[in-house]
């Protein structure tokens, strides 16, 4: 039997991983994910990805997220903001000077994934919410947590709701819509402290979820079936 868990609020995607990303009123879903997220990165010489975290396939770059970049309906590649918002002419070229790095360039995703974990994040207003109670000197937005999907949830939902969702699949709208197979959380980082345009860096914030939830927030997802997602979609698990 269907529950219905949240009406889809906002859509985001994040053409050039890392930066800030686009809102949308509808996006299609394939295998990979939204279509065109994260489907470019900063690339160094040794082919490690920009992030805001070094591991084996990604490497610090500090001030990817004041950046923004936009895909629209460009196939040829996104468009990159600066930190003021103005588009940049040739992003490689601007990249270089403004990490400081000539080695990095603007790079499509090829055989590794520019996905850290799973390719679809859902994100619930319940938990959200809860972080602004539990952290309320800080600026809490939805824009630190990176989501795919914001998906307001009914009046009384616990926080951390996502959690029971795992194992099951999310399916949207109609029989044209999208499915989601939900599979677990993410382990939370430096990024969603780290200041970027009208958001101060925010240390407490990564401290709290630590403290109440070992780090993890959301529910992440592979496509079950591609399809469409629209804002005001709601959202059933099966």
């Amino acid at each position: 039997m269907a529950e219905i868990i949240g009406v889809i609020e906002q859509l985001w995607r994040y053409p050039v991983k890392s930066t800030g990303g686009e809102r949308l009123g509808s996006v299609e879903v394939d295998v990979r994910g939204l279509a065109g997220d994260r489907l470019y990165a900063v690339r160094d010489a040794a082919g490690k990805l920009g992030s805001g975290k070094n591991t084996r396939r990604f490497r610090r770059m500090d001030g990817l997220l004041r950046l923004s970049s936009r895909l629209g309906h460009r196939i040829d590649g996104p468009e990159l903001f600066d930190p003021l918002g103005r588009p940049v002419a040739d992003p490689t070229a601007f990249l270089r000077a403004y990490l400081q790095r000539p080695d990095v360039a603007l790079a499509r995703e090829d055989a590794v994934s520019h996905f850290d974990q799973l390719p679809v994040s859902v994100l619930t207003t319940a938990t959200l919410d809860w972080v602004r109670e539990a952290v309320p000197d800080a600026v809490v937005d939805e824009r630190r947590f990176r989501p795919n999907i914001l998906l307001r949830t009914p009046p009384g939902t616990p926080a951390f709701v996502e959690d029971t969702w795992f194992g099951r699949e999310g399916r949207s709208g109609d029989r044209s819509g999208a499915r989601l197979a939900f599979a677990r959380s993410s382990e939370r980082c430096v990024m969603a402290t780290a200041a970027q345009p009208g958001l101060p860096h925010a240390p407490e914030i990564l401290k709290a979820i630590a403290y109440a939830h070992d780090t993890r927030l959301d529910a992440l997802a592979e496509v079950a079936r591609p399809g469409r997602l629209s804002i005001g979609d709601v959202l059933s698990l099966h």
